[in-house]
């Protein structure tokens, strides 16, 4: 799985970039078929937002989720993700 990190407005730190990585890792638990991740860092007034399109062999997920923390919007972001990627499996394994 290919993991691309972008940030506007905000400086990407090895720290942050490692803990994206490692955040984005464990999504493969839950889906194997993620072929490349697209990541957002933004930052917008007070807001930090963290966004993601997952590229996976039957289309795309997108999730977008924000904090007064950037590693708070960044695990809120993967919970969301998890919850689309099981519900997305669930949809493959009904049919």
């Amino acid at each position: 799985m290919q993991i691309n990190l972008t940030g506007h407005h905000v400086e990407i730190t090895p720290s942050l970039r490692d803990y994206v990585m490692t955040k984005f890792d464990k999504l493969e638990r839950f889906f194997d078929k993620i072929n490349n991740v697209h990541v957002i860092l933004n930052v917008e007034k007070l807001q930090q937002v963290a966004e993601a399109t997952l590229h996976i062999n039957a289309g795309e997920i997108h999730a977008k989720a924000d904090s007064e923390n950037m590693y708070a919007a960044i695990d809120a972001l993967t919970d969301k993700l998890v919850r689309q990627l099981n519900k997305h499996k669930d949809k493959l394994n009904s049919h």
